[in-house]
């Protein structure tokens, strides 16, 4: 069974952990700075984040435990990127201004689009019943 952060896998974590950055510095001065211009896009922006993190240490692990919570973390981040990314075009009254998650993560190169489905693939690849 391959460690989760090995191989490609040190890649994934290492740009999970860069844009975990990267959107908690955007969010926190965004939520710091004007809060009230676009609330939901910026508490949306700082989950994120937080997921991001959260996904990069889980991926980490090798530990049943860290796999259940990269799971949840990827499997969450998917659903907030797809739901954000058509809520930004179809009632973009709702996000005034953008959010890490907006037109499916153009603003990060749609990375936030790609990633928590690189994150589920590689989890399941490296997954102990995979291996047999």
């Amino acid at each position: 069974m391959p460690e989760l952060a090995s191989g490609p896998g040190r890649v994934l974590v290492a740009v999970y952990g860069v844009l975990g950055v990267a959107a908690t510095g955007r969010s926190a001065v965004q939520l710091l700075g004007q809060p009230e211009e676009a609330p939901l896009a910026y508490s949306l922006s700082l989950l994120a984040a937080v997921l991001y993190l959260v996904a990069t240490a889980s991926l980490l692990r090798s530990t049943p435990r860290a796999r259940r919570v990269g799971l949840v973390a990827c499997s969450v981040e998917a659903a907030g990127v797809v739901v954000v990314g058509v809520l930004s075009y179809t009632a973009s009254d709702l996000f005034p201004d953008k959010t890490v998650w907006s037109h499916f993560g153009q603003g990060y190169a749609f990375l936030p689009l790609v990633l928590p489905f690189l994150g589920l693939a590689w989890l399941r690849r490296t997954s102990p019943s995979a291996a047999g």
